[in-house]
């Protein structure tokens, strides 16, 4: 059930992920690649914390409203760097982090009275 409870969140997260692995390999074949540093990074993080947090949520754990948490926290952070930049693919990037931060947020806070 808990799946189904968080599709949402669970599909914000993994579209997130995707995202975040897609603008974090675009960033590697821009010109000035050390500029880019940051993005990655967070690229990378975000991107890893999206799939556990979809991980807790569809197995119901004890522990996915504290996940989710941190994950929005760092998709936050993610989607503030890359909507510092132009390119097409941290722009939607920036889009996707910002939903999946929203989502993991609500799913945080209702995860307290849904567990």
């Amino acid at each position: 059930m808990a799946h189904q409870q968080y599709a949402s969140c669970i599909e914000a997260c993994n579209t997130c992920a995707d995202a975040c692995d897609h603008c974090a390999t675009a960033c590697l074949k821009e010109d000035d690649v050390k500029m880019m540093a940051r993005c990655i990074a967070l690229d990378i993080d975000c991107a890893a914390i999206c799939r556990l947090a979809a991980g807790y949520m569809a197995r119901g754990s004890e522990f996915a409203q504290q996940v989710c948490r941190v994950c929005a926290e760092v998709c936050e952070a993610c989607g503030d760097e890359c909507a510092k930049h132009q390119h097409p693919h941290c722009q939607e990037c920036a889009q996707a982090c910002k939903r999946c931060a929203e989502e993991c947020r609500r799913m945080a806070g209702a995860g307290a009275r849904a567990m």
